[in-house]
């Protein structure tokens, strides 16, 4: 049976609609550092990891989505789990909500700090180039945003999906969300994302919006060390 395209969703994105961002061979790639923590892997042979050590840096970590290669004694394991992948596939209309615009390299250090405060470590200092974010201010303070980051053929994932501590319970978080559903089913494409199968409320919020799971799929956080 064939495997679908968001079981490895990284391999796609990075050989896809993102290859022009991609550091990558024959059967491994990534992304560069400044951009965003992910590598990935066309398939889980040990040939497959020994091309992934040739761009990892030594004491250098990465996080891998779906598929990973055998992990032998160069490399340590940080963070083994599963996460839960959801779509949306239903028409998300906009609605009327409080005014967003879009966020641009102007824009970059409010968008870290946000990042760091609610979802540290993810977003770095070219994440931005990854796709389209958005962002609701209040005053001089970015209030919530959301971004499109993995891109691969078909499929958009949603992420970066933050609220200040100071401005939640607000609905700012699913105004955003909405808005870049209903823009990219409106390119015929289909929304995705990954949340924690332990974040009840955040997986509630996609729900209400349309979002179904689609897999539990494995997450790795894994350092080279030699």
């Amino acid at each position: 049976m064939d495997s679908h395209p968001l079981d490895n969703p990284l391999w796609q994105s990075l050989t896809t609609k993102h290859a022009g961002l991609a550091i990558a061979n024959d059967v491994a790639a990534r992304y560069p550092a400044a951009v965003a923590p992910f590598a990935a892997v066309a398939n889980a042979s040990r040939e497959a990891g020994d091309r992934l050590r040739q761009i990892i840096e030594p004491g250098e970590s990465v996080y891998l989505v779906g598929v990973a290669p055998p992990l032998d004694a160069g490399w340590q394991v940080l963070l083994q789990t599963s996460i839960a992948q959801m779509v949306c596939h239903a028409r998300i209309e906009p609605k009327p909500g409080p005014q967003f615009r879009a966020l641009t390299d102007a824009d970059r250090a409010d968008m870290i700090e946000l990042t760091t405060r609610v979802f540290p470590g993810y977003f770095r200092a070219r994440t931005n180039e990854m796709g389209r974010y958005i962002g609701i201010y209040a005053g001089n303070t970015l209030a919530a945003m959301a971004g499109e980051r993995m891109c691969l053929d078909g499929y958009v994932e949603i992420s970066a999906v933050c609220t200040h501590p100071d401005f939640t319970s607000r609905g700012f978080a699913a105004h955003l969300v909405g808005e870049l559903c209903h823009e990219i089913l409106s390119r015929r494409l289909t929304p995705f994302l990954h949340v924690s199968w332990e974040n009840a409320r955040a997986r509630a919020l996609y729900a209400k919006l349309g979002f179904v799971d689609r897999a539990s799929v494995a997450l790795w956080s894994v350092l080279r060390e030699d």
